[in-house]
């Protein structure tokens, strides 16, 4: 049906509601009075208004509106799919490269990932521009994307970068009063990450999230524009290169569990070159674990 704007689907739904709830012979109110009563214009009812007359629930006689007949399952309209917003798209499409082997060089078609994602195509067009921005997609000459991905040059580049703004935060948070609320947060991530690893056997899975918000947490010290901008993507590809590569899964991320506790440790020391080192460690494990990923999944190149 062409008419599946959302005021129109909602507008003759609530008809049919309000017509189901009279009796057969009654007569619905006037244009202009349910107009205010649905909260649509009389453009709206009247379209509703004749499809439900083409349905034989009412009968249309000039103004008049008899109702005929009680409504039916499949009288109702479904309405137009829910679009993602932009949060959930950059998830989705981050899926759909990492897991589906997506090479670089490949040319997005806009109109059939708009309707892949169930997203808008300005909206899909305003994603692609702001991934630009990393390196990830490129605009064509005569217009279009192609994905350039993530090879293991831009892996190599993106870690690195990670480091100077990580390494920044942990020197920053060493430095912090006592009374400041990232104590506290990292002792509730203490706790998770002791829990974890006391079920490590069974959840080990579960550790990428826990990292995502580990390292969110570090970085949330640190108030600049700039730097939350580039964490955005540095935390989508380093929580999703997590699942990518499953060989030794439990052991890599037990091994990365302890080098977190480890980290806390010696932010709680607040000796910010101890704090450094620690963090210089895990972040070259990390390094590491993405690369490896990237071989055994076939985008190092």
């Amino acid at each position: 049906m062409a008419r599946t704007n959302t005021r129109f689907v909602e507008a003759h739904n609530e008809l049919l509601t309000l017509c189901d709830k009279m009796e057969i012979g009654d007569f619905l109110p006037s244009e202009n009075a349910l107009s205010s009563q649905l909260g649509v214009s009389r453009t709206v009812i009247r379209s509703a208004l004749a499809r439900l007359d083409e349905l034989a629930i009412i009968a249309l006689d000039g103004r008049e509106k008899i109702i005929k007949r009680r409504s039916a399952k499949d009288d109702r309209l479904d309405g137009p799919p829910v679009l993602l917003g932009i949060e959930e798209l950059e998830s989705r499409f981050l899926d759909w490269v990492l897991r589906m082997d997506v090479p670089p060089g490949t040319v997005l078609n806009v109109a059939q990932l708009s309707k892949d994602f169930s997203v808008a195509t300005h909206t899909l067009q305003e994603f692609f521009s702001s991934l630009s921005r990393f390196g990830i997609v490129v605009r064509r000459p005569r217009g279009g994307w192609v994905l350039h991905g993530f090879t293991k040059n831009y892996a190599v580049e993106l870690s690195d970068f990670r480091t100077v703004l990580e390494l920044n935060s942990v020197r920053h948070l060493a430095t912090l009063p006592p009374e400041h609320d990232i104590w506290a947060r990292l002792d509730d991530l203490e706790q998770e990450h002791l829990s974890l690893l006391e079920r490590i056997d069974e959840d080990f899975h579960d550790f990428s999230p826990l990292d995502e918000k580990f390292h969110a947490a570090i970085n949330s010290v640190v108030t600049n524009r700039f730097v939350k901008e580039f964490q955005k993507i540095i935390s989508l590809v380093f929580h999703y290169h997590f699942q990518w590569n499953k060989t030794h899964e439990r052991d890599r991320n037990e091994d990365a569990i302890r080098e977190h506790l480890t980290l806390i440790e010696a932010l709680r020391s607040r000796d910010a070159d101890k704090a450094e080192a620690a963090a210089r460690r895990h972040l070259a494990t990390s390094k590491q674990t993405l690369l490896t990923s990237l071989e055994t999944n076939r985008h190092a190149t």
